[in-house]
């Protein structure tokens, strides 16, 4: 279970079109992930930028980052993505 805190923060970060594009595309890639040079190939998102979304996301823990050789590696974080699902269906529907 997330607190309200974690919450707030994980939708916070998916609240910019470009970064909630970024986590979808990461989720649809699936467990290989993407180098940043790819993320930014697929949608056009200049460097600096994209560098800033990646932090972001990163900080809500909706992606990890794991360097191999040269290269880091961007992925969905699965679990806490589902941890977010379920925190808002549980809180906002269920009960309801």
């Amino acid at each position: 279970m997330i607190s309200l805190e974690e919450a707030a923060q994980g939708f916070g970060a998916v609240g910019s079109e470009s970064r909630l594009a970024v986590l979808l595309l990461l989720v649809k890639t699936g467990f290989e992930g993407l180098t940043v040079g790819e993320i930014r190939q697929q949608l056009e998102i200049p460097a600096s930028t994209l560098a800033h979304h990646l932090r972001f996301l990163g900080a809500a823990n909706l992606i990890v980052q794991e360097k191999q050789g040269r290269e880091v590696i961007n992925k969905a974080n699965f679990d806490h993505v589902k941890l977010l699902g379920d925190y808002l269906l549980d809180e906002c529907c269920i009960n309801s």
